[in-house]
């Protein structure tokens, strides 16, 4: 992602345009198609002074204006009468939203390559780990069991959606940008949007009804999909750094020399892919809501907003890859103690199993007064420091309807899933969508 990010990349997308827009034109008969080869061979980031076009871009005000200077010098180097037909119409807007979606396609590639990684791993965690009981935490306490395999597979499962998103947003949400100076082709005549639909197939984006300079939804929608992705990565992250805490030790990340460990403390083990994941998702709210602020422009084109989006997105985008990259990490490489889920299922000696009981009591005394006597049993278990099970064994209103056998299977926990397997499935089947 940093090379898709990269200055000369970007660069070398908005050379991309010029480029395109030369064959599109000539291919329409508005420029000399003897034109178009000495303006593609100058189209080269590598020709380019990096740092001669930052310096030339803050007096300019963007980046197009000093690069289309420097195209037209190049190109006039072998060929003058061409250099006359460089950027032919065309605004320095166009150039840099064509490079921005060119970046935007690259980048979704990028993050559905990882995004596979990632739900490949978690997929295999849920098969792998699907009769796994563990302690389910509500408010940070234990609730109920489940299986590991539900948790993971509910990873897979939101990572799934965001693939989805971006794969929509590829196919439908980039868009070309050509208007020219305000959005009417004028200076193309009556070929404007013919060199537009064959712009638009030059570089592979969909072809709007309307340049949309000054419409910026579809980069806000972009940017709340990356923000979307980056919050679910932010989740797994922090429930895997809550199971990796000393008192937990359910689950951890790979461990590796050099990894996770402290400067002071040599028997550290710390979330190091968590914590950059979470770092991650508490930075790309502040960045999509820059974006999304970015839409309002005034009129035609506009100053200000446009130029906030140019530092944001790209930053956006690699935040996102950070966080992505450490939950590809946790998924294919996660180590389970199903020794330690088990354990700290039996920490609470019963606790975690109240409402299995409860449920049962009820069929036969109703769910209020079910509640009640599990409840008060519960309460006498803590503070007599005993097993649920022995107390419950010992009251009368208990072993009245539910006899030895039935109350040490109410406590077995994987007696009590409810539809977590039929869950499991349709999640993982849901991933092949």
């Amino acid at each position: 992602m940093r090379a898709i990010c990269d200055d000369a990349v970007y660069v070398q997308h908005m050379l991309d345009f010029e480029s395109a827009l030369a064959r599109a034109e000539a291919a329409v008969g508005l420029i000399p198609a003897s034109a178009v080869k000495p303006i593609a061979h100058a189209c080269r980031a590598e020709a380019i002074d990096l740092d001669a076009l930052a310096n030339a871009a803050v007096p300019a005000g963007n980046l197009a204006i000093p690069l289309v200077k420097m195209l037209t010098a190049e190109v006039a180097k072998s060929d003058k009468a061409a250099a006359g037909y460089v950027h032919w119409g065309a605004t320095s807007q166009d150039v840099i939203d064509n490079a921005i979606m060119l970046g935007l396609r690259a980048a979704i590639d990028a993050l559905l390559l990882d995004l596979d990684r990632a739900i490949a791993g978690f997929a295999k965690l849920a098969r792998a780990h699907r009769n796994t009981a563990m302690v389910a935490r509500t408010w940070l306490q234990h609730a109920l069991p489940m299986p590991f395999g539900l948790k993971v597979a509910e990873y897979a499962s939101a990572l799934h959606r965001s693939k989805l998103r971006l794969k929509r947003l590829r196919s439908e949400g980039l868009a070309l940008q050509f208007g020219g100076a305000a959005g009417t082709l004028a200076a193309l005549g009556d070929k404007g949007l013919a060199v537009a639909a064959q712009l638009a197939k030059e570089l592979d984006l969909p072809l709007p009804d309307a340049p949309w300079h000054s419409h910026r939804d579809r980069l806000a929608e972009a940017a709340a999909m990356f923000g979307i992705l980056t919050g679910s990565c932010g989740k797994i992250a922090r429930d895997v750094s809550l199971m990796m805490q000393t008192d937990t030790a359910e689950a951890f990340e790979p461990a590796g020399a050099g990894r996770g460990g402290s400067s002071t403390m040599p028997h550290k083990r710390n979330p190091v892919a968590a914590a950059s994941a979470l770092a991650a998702a508490t930075m790309a709210p502040n960045l999509v809501a820059t974006i999304f602020a970015t839409q309002v422009h005034d009129h035609e084109r506009s100053a200000g907003p446009w130029h906030a989006e140019w530092p944001t997105l790209p930053t956006l985008i690699l935040i996102t890859s950070g966080a992505l990259a450490a939950i590809v990490d946790m998924a294919e490489g996660l180590e389970v103690d199903t020794e330690r889920m088990r354990k700290n299922l039996d920490a609470t000696h019963g606790l975690i199993m109240a409402e299995a009981v409860a449920m049962k009591l009820a069929e036969s005394v109703g769910k209020s007064e079910a509640h009640h006597i599990v409840e008060h049993a519960s309460r006498a278990a803590i503070q007599n420091k005993q097993h649920l099970r022995d107390v419950l064994a010992a009251d009368a209103r208990v072993t009245a309807h539910l006899n030895s056998d039935t109350l040490a299977a109410l406590f077995d926990p994987q007696n009590y899933q409810g539809a977590s397997q039929a869950m499991i499935d349709r999640l993982l089947a849901s991933l092949t969508a």
